[in-house]
């Protein structure tokens, strides 16, 4: 696919996530929004996925379904995104984060129980890195969560973050980065 191609969908790509971003969270939610995130290890490794929307690497997780608990939902996440059924060994903390699509990130360790790891049409890309070689390209909001479920079990903790300006500069250098990757494979 040619550059041009390639970029072009970044325009629409960028206007959707703004939308989302800004305008969403302030008009039509009630409540704050509260996600799920699995940080899915496997001895000195971690697996990672990329979205259609915003190029990148990022732990797999998403929406809580009504009724359902966090653990449920980061199970059945992981296995929509990845094909992995995993078990849930802690729940890592709560991430709130301001500024930017403000939300609680609920993050999970969790460890593979069986399946067969896939891509999905969510996640065109799975993978696993080792925890000492992360990708570039893994978005910085995730660094965080990763190190504190490789650290020592303890008790849930709770993180205030501010994705400002520099978080979505970081963001979008990372997407172009990606996008422009893709067509040099």
């Amino acid at each position: 696919m040619g550059l041009f191609r390639r970029l072009a969908g970044v325009v629409p790509s960028y206007v959707g996530i703004a939308w989302w971003g800004i305008v969403t969270p302030r008009t039509r939610e009630d409540e704050p929004l509260v996600v799920v995130q699995a940080v899915v290890l496997d001895g000195d490794r971690v697996l990672l996925t990329t979205r259609t929307d915003l190029h990148g690497w990022e732990i797999p997780g998403g929406n809580i379904d009504p009724g359902e608990s966090g653990e449920d939902a980061v199970r059945r996440e992981v296995h929509e995104e990845t094909g992995l059924e995993v078990e849930v060994e802690r729940h890592v903390g709560d991430y709130v984060r301001t500024g930017f699509r403000p939300h609680t990130a609920r993050v999970y360790r969790c460890r593979v129980r069986g399946g067969n790891l896939r891509p999905s049409l969510e996640t065109p890309q799975v993978r696993w890195y080792a925890l000492t070689a992360l990708p570039q390209t893994l978005f910085p909001w995730y660094d965080g969560p990763i190190a504190d479920a490789w650290a020592p079990s303890g008790p849930p903790l709770t993180r205030h973050e501010h994705q400002g300006l520099r978080w979505i500069w970081q963001g979008m250098k990372i997407d172009l980065r990606m996008r422009l990757d893709e067509g040099a494979e």
